[in-house]
């Protein structure tokens, strides 16, 4: 709305970036590269962050708390959250935009909650007849419990971009690897270590009941891939990923599969390893990293949807489905 009463004909989209948790700076790196592809053409973009400690910033960077920030909201037609993590993907904030009446960007609150906790992801996509790696869950009450025997990955049940994982191949490094995983998080996944290929399939659900399976992405890294090698520039990205039909077939199906059960909405990355006897859950992002150069965006690329397109498609979507 200008100053004069005169209606700005663009769709007025929030982008929220940051959050409290410890993918706060991916997030912001995720949702300045969002806000900055929008076509401003169509797109009346007000940028809004959250900080470390939860605060709400206007477009300013000045502290609004959340009144302020929901009086901003207001003013939108849509929210387009990209916060990655707990206080954000996990569906907190697709409730904020649910209760002040606005369409929002992405997967609801069920599935936000669901697929932000791996425990209750596993159990899920075993339901579906999608394997996941055999593993147990710990809490502080019942860690001690928990004898070593074989390498595994711990890791904290609630939490992203591989903070607070480790694997640990001997006895001795077991407490040090807990004591990370439940410095995130109360509750943490010991899980056997599955030996396969680490592909990636992003699905787009459209308002009409598709589904749209991007060009498989396979993540070829020299071990792990860590916390590090996801942002330091050493993971290789091959798109699509080198595999027979069969082998994709079987990776889309369960990738579908999981993103029903779980109730997504637009799109999510579901992660898998491609082992010998098929393939096997290790994860599902609702809202992933999402930068021009993050897997995401360049899967749906190699299909022809540009990242300015794809963001289009996105917002459009969640007006549509509205």
């Amino acid at each position: 709305m200008s100053g004069f009463g005169v209606r700005d004909p663009r769709t007025r989209v929030a982008v929220i970036g940051g959050g409290a948790s410890c993918e706060h700076d991916v997030s912001l790196a995720s949702a300045a590269s969002v806000a900055d592809a929008l076509d401003p053409a169509t797109y009346d973009v007000v940028r809004l962050t959250i900080d470390p400690h939860g605060t709400w910033l206007d477009p300013g960077g000045r502290p609004v708390g959340l009144t302020g920030a929901l009086c901003l909201l207001r003013r939108c037609d849509v929210v387009l959250p990209v916060v990655h993590g707990p206080h954000g993907e996990d569906g907190t904030l697709a409730a904020l935009s649910d209760l002040a009446g606005l369409p929002c960007v992405g997967s609801g609150v069920r599935a936000g909650a669901l697929a932000m906790d791996k425990w209750a992801t596993k159990l899920v996509a075993e339901a579906v007849g999608v394997a996941t790696a055999p593993g147990v869950l710990l809490t502080p009450a019942d860690r001690a419990a928990y004898a070593w025997t074989h390498p595994v990955v711990v890791k904290p049940v609630s939490a992203g971009s591989s903070h607070g994982v480790s694997l640990v191949d001997a006895a001795g490094g077991l407490d040090a690897a807990l004591d990370a995983a439940f410095a995130l998080d109360d509750r943490v996944l010991v899980e056997d270590v599955v030996v396969g290929r680490e592909v990636d399939v992003a699905v787009l659900g459209r308002p009409d009941g598709s589904r749209v399976v991007a060009p498989t992405l396979e993540v070829v890294t020299d071990g792990v891939f860590g916390l590090a090698e996801k942002y330091d520039g050493s993971a290789v990205f091959r798109i699509p990923a080198p595999l027979e039909d069969t082998g994709t077939k079987a990776l889309e199906d369960a990738a579908v599969r999981v993103y029903d059960a779980l109730g997504c909405a637009g799109v999510a990355r579901v992660d898998f390893f491609l082992t010998a006897d098929g393939p096997v859950l290790n994860e599902v992002n609702t809202m992933p990293g999402f930068t021009g150069q993050s897997q995401v965006p360049r899967m749906f690329a190699a299909a022809g949807l540009a990242y300015p397109d794809l963001l289009d498609l996105l917002v459009r979507d969640a007006l549509t489905g509205r």
